[in-house]
């Protein structure tokens, strides 16, 4: 007689309680769901459809289309204290930053102004920030003659030149605006914050560098934008150099950095630091008209027209062959535009503790384009120095932009006259403290610090755009953008868990040191959706988990391993490759004797796998809730079948 020895029975009603395959939806549900979430997650149709009748509904559709709507009906006379202050602010930096910046776009001055009156308007309407000021800004000028300079040189074919500046302005707020109606909103979310900061630093580096020929009075310059060519026409030409240009220059620059300096430091004085561009332009202008400046090879800007924006419609080029390359700056400056724009709006709507939508914001600036390139105005966005000054002097809506436009319309009414004298150099100056506050010194110390491959985004832009030009710098930020998302993909992390002492909880073992692995199981988590992109590498990933599992307990001569856990909390999403790879593990594992089991799969993943029949192959009996209830289920059975295997 053999001994009787008492097997217990499998506990499977014991079990924990098994995942739920949730009901099916029909496909056009899940779609449209998944289409809501992408293209309307701010839910637009909810304030419309929460009001009762039709009156009430078209209201509230207007006040979604356009936001001034919102705030206009209980705007109050504290409110427009307010705004009339900070729109003045903001007006005397517009003037003399947009004539310098349109000079900086190898186009006439008063179109800087011109694109300070229009634009501003269409956003005070449209615009969802409160703190946004409009106008043109340095990238979006130097990227003109970089893209268009080749096809019109602006010495050669000034007038060719300016109807593409239209063009490519009319473009890129059809681009901005397309994006808007379209939903994609989320398209700028792919240029990282390091991109920008690095594509930004990069930028005003060479704007910098291009003020040197207004700063040293030179007549010839080079076209390029990349560092070495930019020295080399600086110290080829030393003897073109004029000592009265640079002294003037350096004077209203050190008193520029001086005010800034202590607007910093003292809050309360934002507007000295505002006022300063608009004071050294008068200080300048009325310094050359005594010493007949022009005389001693110190540069002015000379006629400016009188009156507000002619019409430009009729000079756009819709028709090859000059079109094309109006269409490529359009949407490259559209693209920039939008990025800085909608950084600036977000990164003062966040401090003050509103929401700003990327989609309005698209709408907006572009409409303020389109509009701006019919009436002689080229690209504009919300720049950060501009707004910075708003916020400074306290503006409370979008009015501050309306109050600015009109200042700036004053200006070109009756005031242009007085810009006749102002010399080139003081322009210069004036951008060159702009973009000195363009660069994020502290921004890339703390990518350094925290993310090293950010860092990398960081430099690779910055000295794209330094050494070759802005577009390569671009196409490297968002280059590296897509290359970091696409290996987050594609290389999902897998980690093994290890049970934490005197607790169920199961947690990753090179995180915790005294997390203890179960002997006879292997856990492991999967950090991502499991799909085509990444399902080759996490075959071959848990593959070798398992062999390095294997020899390690061959080693030690622990019990042999009995299961594979997958802990599936983090895995989203799974399509039929994803299925695929967990169906060939579940054959591979069975024939080595070793059982598959997965806990706290999502409703998807469930889904899929069932209609997959990958459920049935497995047994839903190994499907948990809990990795803790998956090991101790393994356990006992890995128990159950060595007792077994010894009666045999």
């Amino acid at each position: 007689g053999m001994p009787v020895v008492d097997v217990p029975e499998t506990p499977v009603a014991a079990a924990a309680p098994r995942v739920p395959v949730p009901q099916a939806r029909p496909f056009l549900h899940i779609l449209s769901a998944h289409l809501k979430e992408t293209f309307f997650p701010d839910d637009p149709f909810r304030a419309v459809a929460r009001e009762d009748g039709h009156g009430r509904r078209a209201v509230a559709a207007l006040r979604y289309l356009f936001p001034c709507l919102e705030w206009l009906p209980c705007y109050t006379l504290r409110a427009l204290r307010s705004d009339l202050i900070a729109g003045v602010t903001v007006a005397s930096l517009a003037v003399p930053q947009g004539i310098s910046y349109a000079k900086l776009a190898d186009l006439p001055p008063i179109m800087g102004l011109y694109s300070s009156f229009v634009p501003a308007l269409v956003y005070a309407v449209m615009g969802s920030s409160r703190d946004l000021a409009v106008g043109t800004t340095a990238v979006g000028s130097l990227l003109f003659p970089a893209l268009l300079g080749k096809e019109a040189p602006p010495a050669e074919n000034p007038e060719l030149y300016m109807h593409l500046a239209f063009t490519a302005t009319f473009f890129a707020g059809v681009f901005q605006a397309g994006l808007g109606i379209l939903r994609l909103g989320f398209v700028v979310d792919f240029l990282s914050q390091a991109a920008i900061v690095g594509f930004m630093g990069g930028a005003a580096t060479v704007v910098c560098l291009q003020q040197l020929k207004g700063l040293l009075g030179l007549q010839h310059f080079t076209r390029a934008t990349d560092v070495v060519a930019v020295m080399r026409a600086v110290f080829s030409q030393t003897h073109h150099w004029r000592w009265e240009s640079l002294v003037l220059g350096c004077c209203c620059l050190i008193f520029l950095l001086m005010t800034r300096f202590f607007s910093k430091r003292r809050p309360k004085f934002f507007w000295v630091s505002a006022a300063a561009p608009l004071a050294s332009l008068i200080v300048g202008s009325v310094l050359v008209y005594l010493i007949h400046g022009q005389n001693h090879g110190i540069e002015v800007i000379g006629n400016l027209k009188k009156g507000v924006n002619p019409s430009s419609a009729k000079s756009l080029i819709l028709s090859p062959p000059h079109m094309m390359v109006a269409l490529k700056t359009g949407i490259i400056t559209g693209l920039i535009g939008l990025a800085e724009g909608i950084a600036v709006g977000r990164s003062f709507a966040m401090s003050k503790n509103y929401h700003v939508h990327n989609n309005k914001e698209m709408v907006a600036f572009g409409l303020a384009n389109i509009v701006g390139s019919c009436t002689s105005c080229y690209l504009t966005t919300g720049p950060f120095s501009r707004s910075a000054v708003n916020v400074n002097a306290g503006c409370k809506t979008a009015m501050s932009n309306a109050v600015m436009a009109v200042a700036v319309a004053v200006t070109l009414l009756f005031l242009t006259p007085l810009f006749h004298y102002t010399p080139l150099v003081v322009l210069s100056a004036i951008i060159i403290s702009a973009m000195l506050g363009v660069f994020d010194f502290p921004a890339a110390v703390r990518l350094w610090k925290v993310d090293k491959l950010d860092f990398c985004a960081c430099l690779g832009a910055y000295l794209g755009v330094v050494l070759d030009n802005i577009g390569i710098g671009l196409s490297i930020a968002v280059g590296i953008s897509v290359v970091r998302i696409l290996l987050f993909v594609a290389r999902p992390r897998t980690t093994a868990l290890g049970k934490m002492p005197n607790s169920t909880m199961y947690r990753r073992m090179d995180q915790y040191a005294m997390a203890e692995s179960v002997p006879g199981v292997l856990v492991l988590q999967v950090d991502a959706p499991i799909f085509f992109a990444n399902a080759s590498y996490l075959r071959e990933r848990i593959s070798r988990w398992i062999n390095e599992e294997e020899e390690r307990i061959k080693a030690t001569g622990e019990q042999s391993l009995q299961c594979v856990v997958l802990d599936m909390g983090a895995v989203a999403g799974i399509d039929t490759s994803g299925t695929k790879l967990i169906e060939d593990l579940s054959k591979s594992l069975h024939m080595k004797n070793i059982q598959i089991a997965l806990a706290n799969p999502g409703s998807e993943v469930m889904k899929k796998l069932d209609m997959s029949k990958v459920l049935m192959r497995i047994d839903d009996e190994w499907i948990f809730q809990k990795v803790g209830d998956a090991c101790d289920y393994a356990l006992l059975n890995c128990k159950i079948a060595t007792v077994q295997h010894s009666i045999v």
